[in-house]
């Protein structure tokens, strides 16, 4: 039975070992925090959601940037000073700007496919991670915005996927809670939110009673290649599988491999509703509101999840407080009765690739295979993504791996 080590023990790295296993692969997970999901994977803004899946390649983006760059409290900030990696990654990024259409379609495909993989891990896991399947809405306040969502609309529903426009009036129908000057929105009725943290800590812990290794707390030191083997610290394995989110980029290098990914961090505050006013004032139904580039997820009956903001600053993780407090404004100026007093801000890094799809498949060594770079959906994909890379690698050990169990074909 083949051995494989998989590097990191966030959302792509556990539902990584979960396919991995399925397969029958003897499988190690490393990561070099203590538990699981306590980096990237820790408080997202929890969505699952393919209606998210545009991706960001357009020359509206990087006007966006530049007219934002000396704003503080601006959706997307760009730290001017430069670096090699930083203008090299946005170079390949301006590349990739006729593929804005392509992309947006496969992004939306892996979406819609990603659901039912997650869906049978959370069961057989017997996961609770606060599912709410409610949709997701997304809210417009210009006319023009409202224009481009349905372009966005249109590439949506090429790939497969549904969404529903309604006007100002029916924004605000869909949640008591709502009270916004919408001109409208649109309803993605198939849409979903979750824990990210709480579904990956308990199908990690799953995995761990069914015999797969978890070494967590294990800095790696070593990683290379040689002969038909690859060495992790101070042990070899058969093959192993990177899902080391920005950490991929350095441990892509010393196994020979280029894999260009940049570190975009996203903020996000968890409002704690601790009294029964502001448990009926926040929203069950989830939001996206396009314009303030913000979402938010209902984590059961006492939390709200708020996330938004994206920043070019390197391999920072500092949370800084004026990014923060355009999170808690927005909050006190859509839900003005529920509670700010109570609020957890938290910071990330995304791991994004320039064409803002995902790294999946094999490296230069036959060992070396990659799940990798899935920037602000990590979340959504991870499920679909995870499939695909055990199908890869399970074509490379045949026939000793085992055939896949899961009854769910993989997104063409």
């Amino acid at each position: 039975m083949p051995h494989i080590a998989v590097l990191g023990a966030g959302i792509t790295g556990v539902t990584t070992a979960f396919h991995l296993h399925q397969r029958g692969f003897d499988v190690t997970v490393y990561d070099r925090q203590r538990y699981p999901a306590m980096e990237t994977s820790f408080a997202n803004g929890g969505q699952l959601s393919a209606s998210n899946a545009e991706v960001w390649t357009t020359l509206g983006t990087v006007l966006k940037g530049l007219k934002w760059m000396l704003q503080a409290e601006a959706p997307l900030l760009v730290n001017p000073r430069p670096s090699w990696h930083k203008v090299s990654w946005m170079a390949q990024f301006l590349g990739n700007i006729p593929n804005y259409r392509r992309n947006t379609i496969k992004s939306a495909r892996l979406a819609i496919a990603a659901r039912p993989f997650l869906s049978e891990m959370a069961d057989r896991a017997g996961v609770d991670f606060d599912l709410e399947k409610r949709g997701i809405l997304h809210v417009y306040r210009e006319v023009g915005a409202l224009h481009h969502a349905r372009k966005v609309t249109g590439l949506l529903a090429e790939a497969g996927l549904h969404r529903q426009e309604l006007t100002g009036d029916e924004v605000r129908a869909r949640d008591a809670a709502l009270t916004g000057p919408f001109v409208g929105g649109f309803w993605t009725e198939s849409d979903m939110t979750g824990d990210i943290h709480k579904f990956t800590v308990g199908v990690a812990r799953w995995l761990e009673r069914q015999g797969v290794v978890l070494r967590l707390g294990h800095e790696i030191t070593d990683l290379r290649r040689g002969g038909d083997q690859v060495h992790v610290n101070d042990q070899a394995f058969d093959g192993i599988v990177v899902c080391a989110g920005v950490a991929s980029r350095w441990m892509a290098r010393a196994l020979g491999d280029h894999v260009n990914i940049y570190p975009v961090k996203g903020y996000s505050i968890t409002v704690n509703l601790n009294d029964q006013t502001s448990q009926g004032a926040a929203p069950w139904v989830s939001l996206l509101d396009d314009e303030a580039k913000i979402v938010t997820s209902r984590l059961g009956p006492d939390r709200l999840r708020i996330a938004g903001t994206a920043e070019f600053n390197g391999e920072n993780r500092d949370i800084r407080a004026d990014r923060i407090a355009p999170l808690v404004r927005w909050s006190e100026t859509m839900f003005p009765d529920v509670s700010t007093q109570d609020v957890t801000p938290w910071a990330g890094l995304r791991p994004m690739m320039p064409s803002m799809m995902p790294k999946v498949g094999r490296g230069r060594h036959p060992q070396v295979f990659y799940n990798t770079g899935h920037g602000h959906l990590g979340w959504t994909l991870s499920g679909a993504t995870a499939d695909m890379i055990g199908h890869v690698v399970a074509g490379a050990y045949r026939p000793t791996a085992q055939p896949v169990t899961m009854g769910t074909s993989r997104p063409a």
